[in-house]
């Protein structure tokens, strides 16, 4: 029976854990927290093989420098000298391209569209309920800029084999009867669903530990020890634990720790926010990203509706900036003028770190310098929409098996 200690336990980390506790191996989680403070928790809960552009496209640069200076911006990097922001950003710059867009297309669906498959495999195991509904996304637009882009998102969507359809403003206002939208238009990605992000990281961990796999809380990888060309020793502040294979899958906290392995990855935080209202008066039926605004929205769980946005790429050292959910509210309240909701108390906003690669593709595979170490992070904004997916390829990575998908695109090196 391998022994397989994997670093992380947000959406990425359990995931592998699942797989590799199915497989037959004996699994150690280990998490620098208590296994809840992750982005895996506040985001969109979206599962969203719409999500074909990677964050790395064409334009995002200049658009950023615009917003640079708004402290309510959907976009924002914080200045610094910082080498590993320096190598980022010349990456990011590199890669915002339309051939990286061209490339990436393929290697996101086959992910998402995996992904999507373990989530609906996950929806019909015994008690393992996670609020999964397959109702599609909208995206929302304002100007014929966007609606023009639209277009082409379709064709490209359609070329995919992803069902995706444009609608004016009467089809779309008759999906949402519930809410007046100031919109001309939307983009109904069918293809699409949504999770309630809270409900199933819970019920990931309850069916861990229920299964065998160890948890380790408050524990942070300090060191490994190598040998023969392979990890044999995680070493954590507080222990030391013997693998036969390890997986790395920290976040946003993961290029530190990928050093401590010899692995250098290209990778920033970016920080996001949400907020989430129980019973609210205010409904959609359907989760829709607000295209101009930046901003997701999502219905959840029966009664709870969630808002989220912004990316702050700022170390996880740097102070929450809360305002920016105003940000998000306006928003909110351009697009739905009969959402009133009032500025939140500080308490009562989320914020999490997403792991941002530099050309907006995850890095998914063993390293070059030990032949039992796995790197799986970078997802940025669809970590959660690519967690079962990724957690089946890093077990088959770990049991030596074909992988499900072609993943040279997800090369963990590839900035080398």
């Amino acid at each position: 029976m391998k022994n397989v200690i994997v670093i992380g336990g947000g959406i990425i980390g359990l995931s592998s854990a699942f797989y590799l506790q199915q497989s037959g191996c004996k699994v150690t989680v280990i998490d620098k927290d208590n296994f809840e403070n992750n982005c895996s928790y506040g985001n969109a809960g979206y599962v969203c093989p719409s999500h074909f552009i990677p964050l790395a496209a064409p334009g995002i640069i200049w658009q950023g420098f615009k917003w640079m200076f708004n402290p309510k911006s959907p976009f924002y990097v914080k200045p610094s000298f910082n080498k590993a922001l320096i190598d980022w950003g010349l990456n990011f710059a590199k890669s915002a391209t339309e051939t990286n867009v061209i490339k990436s297309a393929i290697p996101l669906r086959d992910i998402s569209l995996l992904s999507q498959h373990e989530f609906e495999a996950w929806n019909k195991i015994p008690g393992f309920e996670f609020g999964y509904e397959h109702k599609g996304m909208l995206e929302v637009f304002q100007t014929e800029a966007v609606a023009k882009h639209a277009h082409h998102t379709v064709e490209k969507a359609h070329q995919l084999g992803l069902d995706v359809s444009l609608l004016d403003y009467s089809e779309l206002q008759a999906l949402e009867p519930q809410a007046k939208i100031n919109a001309i238009g939307a983009l109904q990605f069918k293809c699409d669903a949504h999770v309630y992000p809270d409900k199933l990281m819970k019920v990931l961990k309850e069916y861990l530990l229920a299964n065998g796999v160890t948890f380790k809380y408050g524990e942070t990888a300090a060191s490994f020890e190598k040998e023969n060309g392979a990890v044999t020793k995680v070493i954590t502040n507080k222990e030391a634990y013997t693998a036969d294979d390890v997986v790395i899958a920290t976040g946003a906290w993961s290029k530190e720790i990928a050093e401590l392995v010899g692995a250098k990855i290209s990778l920033m935080p970016g920080r996001g926010y949400s907020l989430t209202l129980e019973n609210s008066i205010y409904k959609v039926n359907h989760p829709m990203i607000l295209a101009e605004g930046r901003v997701a929205i999502t219905p959840m769980d029966g009664n709870k509706i969630r808002f989220g946005g912004t990316m702050e790429v700022v170390p996880t050292t740097a102070k929450p900036q809360y305002g920016r959910i105003e940000g998000v509210l306006k928003a909110v309240k351009d697009f739905l003028p009969e959402f009133d909701i009032e500025k939140p108390l500080q308490e009562d906003i989320w914020y999490g770190y997403r792991p941002c690669s530099a050309d907006g593709l995850p890095y998914i595979g063993k390293i070059k310098k030990y032949n039992n170490v796995v790197i799986a992070t970078g997802h940025s904004m669809m970590g959660l929409s690519l967690g079962p997916g990724t957690g089946k390829l890093v077990s088959q990575l770990i049991n030596r098996e074909p992988t499900s998908i072609d993943i040279k695109a997800f090369d963990v090196e590839r900035f080398n």
